[in-house]
């Protein structure tokens, strides 16, 4: 089993919707995952426009690709760079660290992500 950003076991980000590289609810990855899908996000209203401003529509549902569309409050495992572009975008939201993988820790402080922590 995969370890968190807190160094527990990785736990389900969402089921409903699936998310996940592997489509597992986990915010797990290999390296054929070069999005790197290992933040365990919350959406919000103002991330899903930012995402869809960068072109990468996470709202609009793609059932050809099982992809329901996100909504403000659903769990989401983000790609590394979507997050840290927010983050530099002042929209970053709110992470969940039990589902995060801990090879976040590579790229972001954890005291960075203590202030986005979802409760």
């Amino acid at each position: 089993m995969a370890t968190n950003i807190l160094g527990g076991e990785l736990t389900t980000c969402s089921l409903n919707p699936l998310t996940g590289y592997f489509r597992d609810g986990c915010c797990n990855t290999i390296g054929s995952d070069t999005g790197r899908h290992i933040i365990c996000a919350v959406m919000t209203t103002e991330f899903l426009q930012f995402s869809r401003q960068q072109g990468n529509d996470l709202i609009t549902a793609r059932p050809e690709f099982q992809f329901p569309g996100l909504q403000a409050g659903d769990r989401w495992c983000l790609c590394l760079n979507r997050w840290l572009e927010a983050l530099e975008a002042e929209c970053a939201p709110l992470v969940v660290l039990e589902a995060t993988h801990i090879s976040v820790s590579e790229f972001v402080d954890r005291e960075v992500l203590e202030k986005y922590r979802a409760s």
